[in-house]
């Protein structure tokens, strides 16, 4: 109904009020899910939960073991290879729980994604030199000669049996179990934060301290330069598999001097790479993709 002109006649149309605007509602956008999801303090909440529930485990071990007349402080080396293996899983399980919380995860959110082989290769390359010229130059300037404990605390020279455990353990079970917690959640959580560079250089630090105890206390500085190198390698190439294949190759290299190895370092090597890529990419695919969105309604 157009207004009138105080000679009551209609006012001119550019003295008309404006025409009321219908108001519409800001649309509501739907929270984050996947790894945009995850909130950076369910970082260290998992990395509580994972290592608190290993602590739990100990707990119940050396209870157990009390009561059958053991020895807690020398336990028998399939309790600490149990115990190692628990660990790892209890890590990855905290990781999974947590990011629950941005609905459920899948395969890609951890990293496990494919990327381009050639340039991961050479990524990784230049990482692992990177690492060991640090190391060398830390190690000399520290005049570092301590060995690594942690195979004869697992009893590795017990038995065949102990030896082949030990070497699946810290060539396979522990890259998998690591790379997928560390770089796959705990970075990628931190990442939400202020962007990659302080996230790697936090678990970066993390991950050399929580080595504290199974390495030489010298040596946990280098390990937070291979903790920072491989979350920059992950950032890099935007997939988790190059992680895992690096640190499967280092840990075979690194157990296989503490065994006075020597041809024996390549196969062990190549097999833990193929065995632990396999299992993370069983692992994925257990996991699934995500289901795609749909489609806005038409108007």
């Amino acid at each position: 109904m157009s207004s009138l002109h105080p000679s009551g006649l209609p006012a001119p149309p550019d003295q008309q009020p404006p025409a009321e605007q219908p108001q519409l509602d800001a649309p509501t956008l739907p929270p984050p899910t996947g790894r945009a999801g995850w909130r950076p303090w369910t970082a260290w909440a998992a990395i509580l939960a994972g290592f608190g529930v290993t602590v739990a485990g100990g707990i119940v071990v050396a209870i157990v073991t009390a009561t059958l007349g053991g020895d807690i402080k020398d336990p028998p080396a399939g309790v600490n290879i149990g115990l190692t293996l628990f660990q790892n899983l209890a890590l990855i399980g905290a990781a999974l729980l947590f990011a629950l919380l941005a609905g459920r995860p899948t395969g890609e959110d951890f990293g496990l994604r494919g990327t381009r082989f050639w340039r991961s290769v050479g990524l990784m390359v230049s990482v692992l030199v990177g690492f060991y010229v640090f190391s060398l130059i830390w190690g000399s300037a520290l005049n570092l000669d301590e060995e690594q404990t942690l195979p004869d605390e697992l009893g590795v020279g017990g038995s065949d049996l102990n030896l082949v455990l030990v070497t699946v353990l810290i060539c396979v079970v522990a890259p998998l179990g690591e790379e997928i917690f560390f770089r796959g959640y705990f970075f990628g959580a931190l990442r939400n934060w202020r962007g990659w560079v302080p996230a790697a250089i936090i678990t970066g630090l993390v991950f050399g301290a929580i080595h504290i105890g199974s390495s030489p206390i010298g040596f946990t500085v280098p390990l937070g330069v291979f903790g920072f190198l491989l979350c920059m390698l992950y950032q890099r190439t935007g997939s988790l598999y190059p992680c895992i294949a690096l640190h499967a190759l280092n840990n075979s290299a690194a157990f296989g001097f503490t065994q006075e190895w020597t041809w024996e370092i390549a196969p062990v090597a190549v097999g833990a790479v193929i065995v632990s890529l396999t299992i993370a990419r069983l692992f994925s695919g257990a996991l699934g993709a995500r289901a795609p969105s749909a489609p806005a309604p038409a108007g």
